[in-house]
């Protein structure tokens, strides 16, 4: 069983009065992961979740397949986790930097999850560019849209980006 240390439970805790939807990148190999959480105990309702590359600052983009800008391997967008609350997502081309998820609910404490590649357009990386760091996503964007309108947060160095939403449906 996987347990979290009391310590990181303990900022994730504190976080969840700060911000309902946080959305998480985890560099990895050969796929990088989004996590997309709901750290409050109520449901978001229907939500559209954009991620948006082009404010990072290595000039991310998604790496799809063997051709284009990308470098080395690429994977394409996989579902992983909380599937069953995605009604539906945008298609992701190679080189783009932004896609849209479309969440027909994301329950309180629940998660949806994708890997995909990403990778940085900048020769002077200090990971290569096949490698993104935290600080290297710093500055995209990510948009969370309802019907009572849209938020939007920057990731930070930490590779994370949270948005408070008012209201939830639950």
């Amino acid at each position: 069983m996987f347990r979290i240390p009391a310590l990181i439970f303990g900022l994730l805790s504190a976080s969840a009065a700060a911000a309902d939807v946080s959305v998480q990148f985890l560099e990895g190999a050969p796929k990088d992961r989004f996590r997309i959480m709901n750290l409050s105990q109520c449901d978001t309702g229907p939500i559209d979740v954009t991620i948006d590359l082009s404010g990072s600052a290595a000039g991310l983009i998604f790496d799809t397949t063997a051709q284009g800008g990308g470098v080395q391997v690429f994977q394409p967008f996989e579902l992983v986790e909380g599937g069953e609350q995605v009604a539906g997502f945008s298609a992701v081309s190679d080189g783009q930097v932004e896609l849209v998820l479309s969440l027909s609910d994301l329950p309180g404490l629940g998660a949806v999850a994708f890997t995909i590649d990403v990778d940085d357009t900048l020769a002077a990386s200090s990971n290569g560019q096949s490698r993104v760091s935290d600080s290297e996503i710093a500055g995209a964007t990510i948009r969370i849209s309802r019907a009572a309108g849209t938020l939007e947060a920057k990731f930070d160095g930490s590779a994370q980006a949270a948005v408070a939403l008012q209201n939830c449906t639950s």
